[in-house]
């Protein structure tokens, strides 16, 4: 039952008032065996969270991936500098000369904005170079790890149709509480319910309003994949012809084992723009599929960039002072 619960959980999570006895059905358990399997599972550090996922560009943040490169005797100290800013949510040491990879986001009423905050965090840190590589198209952002070994290599990606939404503060108020792990309980929701002071059919029906509007992703579960059996994942970032990108894209997206795919800016020292996670319990199965991939598009100019060290990795925390706390300290 395990792996085909983390499945599920992986894919969504049910925004209902009793969700576990929900999950229960689907597996011909009881709602009592999926929290037990569900609390072990967060006690081994398999489950990192449970809770929303948002669209950081529909919530008026402003975001990049960004590379540094950074001496080799300065890193410990560059990724805590990093790591101190609240909207870095990811951020790895990478088998590359720009060595350290993160992301970095910066709210609506920033008042340094994007570039002068990563300009600002080289300064501190000392960083040689720096690239900014916002997302020029999005291809995929599933992160969902094939716990059951039973999945096709390739799916379809289902492209998003939203409708607009104006946010009130009773929106916002929601987000707060949804960005939140949920507890492990028969009605996890309660506590949020209780704070807003609204009930369950109101909670849900701005939840799904959300989701329908695309400012939420999904609700859903995130796995420390490491600890789940994928330890392995590859950054491969590929040198694609304008006028193939968007073909490409959609060809290295449609693989399984691809969470992330985006086509990104080329520079004068960076020569690729179309970047794609690949995740495996190997490095050996990721080196086959990105060869796989390469034999499929017929692209002969691309680069993996493994992970040998994990800085930070968290949930963006939306609405959040912080942000404000870190300018004012500047």
């Amino acid at each position: 039952m395990k792996n085909e619960l983390l499945y599920q959980m992986q894919h969504a999570f049910p925004m209902t008032q009793k969700p576990f006895a929900q999950i229960a059905k689907t597996l011909d358990s009881s709602e009592t065996q999926v929290i037990e399997a569900v609390r072990a599972l967060k006690e081994e550090g398999i489950i990192r969270q449970t809770s929303a996922i948002f669209d950081t560009k529909r919530l008026g943040y402003a975001s990049s991936l960004v590379a540094f490169k950074v001496n080799e005797a300065q890193i410990a100290q560059a990724a805590q500098i990093i790591n101190a800013h609240p909207g870095v949510s990811h951020n790895y040491l990478r088998n590359h000369d720009y060595n350290i990879w993160f992301t970095m986001a910066v709210a609506p009423d920033s008042k340094f904005g994007l570039e002068r905050t990563i300009q600002i965090l080289k300064e501190q840190t000392g960083a040689e170079d720096a690239i900014i590589l916002p997302t020029l198209k999005m291809f995929k952002i599933k992160v969902q790890m094939d716990t059951t070994g039973t999945r096709a290599k390739k799916e379809k990606v289902q492209k998003s149709r939203h409708r607009e939404i104006d946010l009130t503060p009773e929106h916002i108020a929601v987000i707060k509480e949804l960005q939140k792990d949920i507890a492990v309980t028969e009605e996890p929701y309660t506590e949020a319910i209780e704070r807003l002071g609204i009930s369950y059919e109101r909670f849900f029906e701005i939840a799904h309003a959300l989701k329908e509007a695309g400012v939420m992703r999904r609700f859903a579960t995130i796995l420390n994949h490491r600890k789940a059996g994928f330890s392995a994942n590859a950054m491969s970032v590929w040198s694609v012809p304008k006028e193939r990108g968007e073909e490409i894209g959609q060809t290295l997206a449609a693989f399984s084992a691809v969470s992330h795919c985006y086509l990104r800016p080329k520079y004068p020292n960076w020569p690729y723009n179309l970047f794609a996670m690949v995740h495996d319990k190997t490095q050996e199965g990721c080196d086959a599929l990105i060869e796989e991939m390469a034999q499929e598009t017929g692209l002969t100019e691309y680069g993996k960039l493994y992970s040998t060290q994990e800085f930070k990795k968290q949930r963006l925390v939306y609405f959040d002072d912080a942000f404000r706390r870190w300018e004012e300290n500047i």
